[in-house]
């Protein structure tokens, strides 16, 4: 994708733009910086990468505290920004679209995996009667049958998502995993207030549908 130069520069504050460096750039100045070319600069995305790692790790960690390879998830991650970069029209958008990126591809290899332990942290939310999200445990040393069942919850949980379509998927997992405002939800993701809403709503009826022999016990 071809940047074009704002029409508010001059042909010299353009060339000053240029030769700053990347870890001077605002975020959206240094997203343009590594679009530029026809791969990103090694030196601007090296920048991006250290100001939003700790973003990729969050996600991560909230999807699969279990995983002891979440570094090589994250690595992955990074593979496919470096690739795509170019396709993203939106830069303001970047970080909405870095968690997508993470999201996707935790499920894409959850699916690869024939079992994998409650990737979802046990202190995260349950569904509850009214649709609100609440799945804390009673007790610090639940019993063996009281561990299974936590344990056969968060199996039924995870593939539950994991079959969501992408846009719930990404929005639940924004709003109950990574705990965000609906409002940074719409900026992030470039949609409505009510369409965000509507999505997690959504979400959230189809979740508690499939889960409701667990909830219900």
């Amino acid at each position: 994708m071809t940047q074009s130069i704002p029409v508010s520069w001059s042909t010299g504050e353009a060339i000053s733009q240029a030769s700053v460096q990347p870890d001077k750039l605002a975020n959206y100045d240094l997203i343009l910086r590594c679009q530029e070319g026809v791969r990103p600069d090694r030196v601007g995305f090296a920048e991006l990468m250290r100001r939003y790692q700790s973003h990729v790790d969050k996600i991560l960690y909230h999807l699969a505290p279990d995983w002891q390879d979440r570094s090589d998830l994250a690595q992955e991650v990074w593979i496919r920004v470096y690739r795509n970069l170019k396709r993203l029209n939106e830069p303001e958008k970047f970080r909405g679209w870095l968690s997508r990126i993470a999201t996707n591809l935790f499920y894409d290899e959850l699916r690869k995996r024939k079992r994998v332990s409650h990737p979802l942290s046990l202190d995260a939310p349950r569904l509850v009667d009214d649709g609100e999200m609440s799945w804390e445990i009673a007790s610090d040393k639940p019993s063996p049958d009281e561990d299974l069942t936590t344990r056969e919850f968060y199996d039924q949980l995870r593939e539950a998502i994991a079959d969501l379509p992408e846009v719930f998927r990404t929005t639940i997992v924004l709003r109950e995993i990574e705990g965000m405002a609906y409002e940074e939800i719409a900026e992030i993701t470039g949609v409505s207030l009510g369409t965000v809403k509507s999505r997690i709503a959504r979400a959230r009826t189809r979740l508690q549908t499939q889960l409701q022999g667990y909830l219900d016990s």
